[in-house]
């Protein structure tokens, strides 16, 4: 079991998710490492709690699945359904399923770490985190809904109308800990 944590400064703002429904499922982005071979794959590797495939093999030498629903061709899908993923040096299976819906970030002064969300993880590990995708949060002292908020450039900033203040989130640190 892994967990993907967060540490970051929330100002204004509080209960930071991913969207993530069956509708517009949310994709957590890695780098991930084979735990036989210990060889990382090259690509980023996507996994969704909505979507799954079968049998989908990216690391055999020349194959290259085409997934509909990907939305950059470079980046390769992992969900539920095993096996999911080989390794060029073994042939081991391995495969990725996220536990529960997300927690929410809440609000901290000081930030700390908090666990977002957890992974069933076998013959695989993540090594590395990417923030791709679309977040939520809520006002801290008002009742605004923050939607479509960008983690990628490691910092985000807005104005909170009903609260007269800007808002921001910042300082995001990523971590990937044994569960």
């Amino acid at each position: 079991m892994l967990a993907l944590t967060l540490t970051a400064d929330l100002t204004g703002v509080t209960d930071l998710r991913p969207i993530d429904t069956p509708e517009d499922p949310y994709f957590y982005t890695f780098k991930v490492q084979c735990t036989s071979c210990r060889e990382i794959h090259p690509n980023w590797v996507n996994v969704s709690r909505f979507v799954s495939f079968a049998n989908i093999s990216y690391w055999k030498p020349g194959s290259r699945p085409l997934i509909e629903g990907n939305r950059n061709p470079t980046k390769y899908l992992v969900a539920e359904a095993k096996p999911v993923l080989y390794g060029s040096v073994n042939p081991r299976e391995s495969s990725a399923t996220i536990k529960a819906p997300a927690n929410a970030y809440t609000h901290a002064s000081p930030p700390r770490r908090q666990k977002v969300v957890e992974f069933d993880c076998r013959g695989l590990e993540f090594t590395e985190f990417k923030a791709d995708g679309e977040w939520t949060a809520k006002g801290l002292e008002s009742p605004t809904v923050f939607s479509g908020i960008d983690l990628q450039e490691g910092e985000w900033f807005d104005y909170d109308e009903k609260a007269g203040e800007e808002v921001s989130i910042k300082d995001l640190a990523w971590e990937i800990r044994r569960a």
